[in-house]
């Protein structure tokens, strides 16, 4: 394989993950049939590294109001310390089970392309659904999502934790089904993914430190690069999209991906 031949995937892997991490389409279960279905491989610690490059993404595009909300935070404003609040009560549950669970998910389910697709497909059904539902938008700043929505948000993320589900899309439902706005529930998901990423690459970086090696230096940079590129636009542009569209599109498209990956499962007798 030559050096372009060999930076492909990588490029391609990490195009992936930025288009897909924001989206509530699942980032790992894209990345993962993309392995299964296309060959497209790396090792686990590719993957882990190059969310890095999504997580600097959403600093990025939100460094000014992160900013803001430290310097408020710093001087003792009410809102910023109960939104601070807020979003860690969100993460907490996935942090739990994600730890106490890591093997059996990257295990287990990581290595089933059907529990992927199956995934995808019920996500897909349920975001639409939701999408389409009518309901009261009780809640419209992030800033001011009371304590209880950010625990209900929190248990819904831990589904997320299943790969083909979408962290995205498990707290775009949990907030809608109980009062937020689209644009709203989508920008929290944003903030809630800077502490649930960081701790993730985090942990993950920990737990795989024996098996990183600057052999795939060059894979992971370009990867890296990638994710953040792709994420940063993504995250530009996400909310405007979904004020003027809703999720319905990206629950057709968890649809017919989750719905081609089975009937491609059964023709290959791998279902």
């Amino acid at each position: 394989m030559n050096g372009d031949q060999g930076l492909f995937v990588p490029l391609v892997l990490g195009i992936l993950e930025g288009l897909t991490e924001f989206l509530p389409v699942s980032s790992t279960g894209h990345l993962l049939l993309a392995d299964h279905f296309f060959g497209l491989s790396q090792p686990k610690t590719f993957i882990v590294l190059i969310q890095l490059g999504a997580i600097l993404a959403i600093v990025t595009i939100y460094f000014a109001r992160l900013g803001l909300l430290i310097r408020d935070a710093l001087t003792g404003k009410a809102y910023a310390w109960r939104f601070a609040l807020s979003v860690i009560l969100a993460c907490i549950p996935a942090i739990i089970v994600g730890v106490l669970l890591r093997d059996f998910i990257q295990g287990a389910l990581w290595e089933s392309p059907m529990t992927i697709c199956v995934s995808l497909l019920v996500g897909g059904i349920i975001l639409l659904f939701v999408d389409r539902m009518p309901k009261r938008e009780t809640y419209d700043d992030i800033y001011h999502y009371p304590w209880h929505l950010a625990v209900i948000i929190g248990l819904f993320q831990m589904l997320s934790l299943i790969p083909g589900v979408s962290r995205s899309g498990s707290t775009v439902v949990g907030a809608m089904l109980f009062g937020a706005s689209k644009r709203s529930a989508a920008e929290f998901t944003f903030f809630v993914a800077l502490p649930i990423m960081t701790g993730a690459f985090g942990y993950d970086l920990y737990k795989s430190r024996d098996l990183i090696d600057t052999s795939i230096a060059l894979q992971v940079a370009v990867g890296f690069a990638a994710a953040f590129v792709v994420g940063a636009i993504v995250v530009r542009y996400l909310l405007n999209f979904v004020s003027s569209y809703g999720f319905a599109p990206f629950a057709w498209w968890r649809i017919a991906v989750g719905g081609a990956g089975i009937i491609a499962l059964f023709m290959m007798g791998s279902a």
